[in-house]
């Protein structure tokens, strides 16, 4: 367990206290300091974060359709957002990490951070169940479920062109792979995008066929 004045802190801005304080330390326990590590509780806590954002998303937000409740949902409960949550929370400081880890800056990966996060969930909902575990999430994500990210902003290039042309009563445009580099375990694709109507054709490259 990380001394006890950071686990202090944690605790503050958590605004929560456990009745059993070895989950809070198996939550913070990334799997190269020990066996007993957080791999589990993120499971859950993973689980429980999807269901309770789309819960609130639903409520919040009426008039929204399924498509957009799903990009949105997916933007706040990313690797990018938890990481956030993880470094106003501070987690950097307490999480326990292998030796190896901690010499190439795991305290800092927002992998790690985000996965201790939805441990530090799962931690909640063995502690207390799984109202006080919602309690938490709707605090930590107040902010961003009140002003959520444009919709738009949260479509993928494909997606946008595609909804233009389909405005502006253009037929969808025609796509070609004109060739794939690389070994088979680092491919790319590189396709063309043409638009006859407009007279535009550019080309595009990327790991996967809808990235190109």
């Amino acid at each position: 367990m990380a001394p006890s004045n950071a686990i202090n802190t944690l605790l503050k801005k958590l605004q929560y206290s456990f009745t059993d304080i070895s989950l809070l330390d198996e939550a913070l326990t990334h799997r190269s300091f020990a066996a007993r590590n957080n791999e589990r509780l993120e499971f859950l806590g993973d689980g429980i974060l999807n269901f309770v954002i789309a819960d609130e998303l639903f409520k919040r937000y009426p008039d929204v359709q399924e498509g957009d409740l799903s990009r949105l949902r997916a933007n706040l409960v990313n690797k990018e957002s938890l990481a956030e949550i993880a470094g106003e929370l501070k987690l950097g400081d307490v999480i326990q990490l292998g030796s190896g880890e901690l010499k190439s800056g795991g305290f800092r990966r927002p992998s790690i951070l985000a996965d201790a996060v939805e441990s530090i969930l799962g931690a909640v909902y063995c502690d207390s169940g799984f109202e006080a575990c919602r309690c938490l999430i709707v605090r930590l994500y107040e902010r961003k479920l009140a002003s959520p990210t444009d919709l738009q902003s949260l479509k993928d290039p494909k997606t946008q062109l595609q909804e233009l042309l389909q405005s502006r009563r253009f037929p969808l445009p025609d796509y070609q792979v004109t060739d794939i580099s690389g070994k088979s375990h680092a491919q790319m694709f590189h396709v063309r995008c043409t638009i006859k109507q407009m007279n535009i054709e550019v080309n595009g490259e990327g790991k996967s066929r809808r990235k190109a």
